[in-house]
């Protein structure tokens, strides 16, 4: 990643945290010089000068920047590890918002009480994941889950499945040998074996290069399945619940398969 794309990217994540298109560029340019004036600071980052003020401003009150009421005045960022743990309380503080805002708004009820199994669907690793963890946590009886990709085995899942309760049966697959390893080293509580479904590996007589990222069954109850997109990386998942459901059952018989060799040494 070179310099202008290094730049554009921190505007852009500064952005999605909150400030605006003006403040980001303004703060990215104070962070690449000691100080500067609105003079400087309008044609390093392409900001008309009347409305670097403006930002600065902003940045000021958030603690972001500096100003030092000199002729002309002098901007300077605050160092990287300051405005990192303010970004950081401001992000968590407006998470902390929303949760209490949406806990006290009115659920409105169903007059269908009747019991619907169904399936959803999901987009995006971070969803998914914390999707995932929260089945795992919450699991009474057993854990099956099959990874299909490396990268799935992040510290935050490692975690939670070494955080799983004692009487909870945890079973953790892998498509290959080396991952069955990385998995066996991160959770030495779980019973690992190679995933005995083919179908997982995909198929090299078709164009659709589509993999299985994650595989999880959790009580036999509710099951959560992901592929991984060839062309983007992305995740997308599904996920269903309920005993009867008849993904459930159906990925309850494939994931069984799959078992036979590590509950079976002989086999």
């Amino acid at each position: 990643m070179d310099k202008s794309e290094s730049v554009g990217e921190a505007v852009e994540v500064l952005q999605q945290l909150g400030l605006k298109e003006y403040e980001a560029r303004c703060f990215v340019g104070l962070s690449r010089i000691h100080a500067g004036t609105a003079k400087q600071l309008s044609e390093m980052t392409e900001v008309p000068r009347t409305r670097v003020y403006d930002a600065v401003r902003v940045l000021e009150a958030q603690g972001l920047v500096e100003v030092q009421h000199s002729s002309p005045q002098q901007f300077r960022a605050v160092p990287l590890d300051e405005a990192e743990e303010t970004l950081r309380d401001q992000y968590e503080s407006r998470v902390d918002r929303l949760h209490d805002a949406l806990a006290t708004i009115d659920v409105v009820a169903d007059d269908d009480e009747s019991t619907v199994q169904e399936v959803w669907a999901m987009q995006g690793r971070d969803g998914i994941e914390n999707r995932t963890n929260e089945l795992v946590r919450n699991a009474s009886e057993e854990i099956v889950l099959v990874l299909g990709d490396e990268t799935l085995l992040t510290d935050d899942l490692v975690d939670t499945l070494n955080d799983v309760e004692n009487g909870v049966e945890l079973v953790v697959g892998a498509l290959t040998a080396s991952l069955e390893d990385q998995i066996q080293e991160a959770v030495p509580g779980a019973t690992t074996f190679i995933s005995g479904l083919e179908w997982l590996h995909g198929s090299m007589d078709t164009e659709d290069d589509t993999a299985i990222g994650r595989l999880l069954l959790v009580d036999r109850s509710t099951i959560l399945v992901s592929s991984i997109m060839p062309d983007t990386k992305e995740e997308q998942a599904i996920f269903g619940e309920g005993f009867g459901n008849g993904l459930v059952v159906v990925a309850r018989r494939l994931m069984a398969q799959g078992l036979i060799t590590a509950r079976d040494p002989g086999q």
